[in-house]
């Protein structure tokens, strides 16, 4: 395969792009895909058989399986995240290893149904909150310890709009290539 092809699977909506302004309108619609994302998610991959699942999404890449849990979790932190930024000045948050945590029984083995579910209650959740926020709360910010970079909290609002929406790519544009319903 191809370099430019697997850059493709990689990003198939391309690479997060981070705004330059995030107006009202902007937030807001970034929100709406927040809430959508677990909803899709499920119309996309409650009917898959546990042999689809099991399927990368990518040469080298995680399995449809692991992707959804992978979502879970990565958007699990995204909301203690926030909760941190909301409540601390400017807290240093604990990063993780998402290779490691996908290599994990659960991410390999686990039935999806729960983590569906937990997506759903957690996506409320962040809507809700995200909804919610002042001016002032959306400068608020955290470090990141990789790279020590201040993010904002309507950083976390855009990155994750394009964060489900680029997994959720990865699972239409297999079921497309494998000609998958």
């Amino acid at each position: 395969m191809e370099n430019l092809d697997l850059e493709k699977l990689k990003y198939p909506i391309g690479k997060f792009i981070t705004p330059t302004t995030y107006s009202k309108e902007y937030l807001f619609s970034q929100i709406e895909e927040i809430s959508l994302f677990p909803e899709k998610l499920k119309q996309e991959t409650i009917h898959l058989s546990a042999g689809q699942l099991d399927t990368p999404y990518r040469p080298g890449g995680w399995t449809v399986r692991q992707v959804i849990h992978h979502c879970a979790e990565s958007h699990m932190n995204c909301f203690i995240r926030i909760k941190w930024a909301l409540t601390e000045n400017n807290p240093v948050i604990k990063a993780y290893d998402e290779v490691l945590w996908s290599e994990l029984p659960d991410n390999l083995k686990m039935p999806i149904e729960p983590t569906l579910s937990l997506l759903e209650g957690l996506h409320f959740r962040l809507a809700f909150i995200m909804k919610n926020l002042s001016e002032t709360e959306l400068e608020k910010s955290f470090i990141h310890p990789e790279n020590n970079f201040e993010i904002k909290i309507k950083q976390m609002i855009a990155t994750y709009a394009w964060h489900g929406k680029h997994h959720l790519a990865h699972i239409t544009t297999l079921k497309k290539h494998k000609n998958w319903k």
